[in-house]
This record gives structure tokens, sequence and C-alpha cells, in this order.
């Protein structure tokens, strides 16, 4: 699985991190989304595709 967040789309909600804290950080400057590396380990796969459900402005896109 791999994952990124639309950073032209993210409002900083910040429900993603809360949801998957090892893979979605948070920017200091504007509290938008990023991940550090698109491949999502196996142990992670279920709470990254909890968080792009939970993400009201539908930022995060899960490739299988």
């Amino acid at each position: 699985m791999r994952v990124r967040v639309l950073d032209h789309v993210c409002q900083g909600h910040t429900l993603c991190a809360m949801a998957a804290p090892d893979v979605f950080k948070l920017r200091e400057e504007d509290g938008h989304a990023y991940v550090e590396s698109t491949d999502v380990a196996e142990s992670q796969q279920d709470a990254v595709r909890r968080a792009a459900i939970g993400c009201p402005e539908r930022a995060i896109v899960v490739e299988d």
C-alpha cells in the first residue's frame, strides 16, 4: 500500500495524525499533514484506511 496527502486539499484538521501517528506527520508552520514515506507497513494499513475515511477534506490518497 502507498499513501499520500494532497497538500493543496489538506486543511490541517489533524484527524489523520490521531488515527495513524506513525504515518502522518503535521507541519509546524501550518498544521497540514504529510507522510515521510509513501510506503505503508502492513501493520499500519488499517489505521491509514481509517484516516483516509475520516478525512473531512478527502485529502488522503490510498493506493493498494
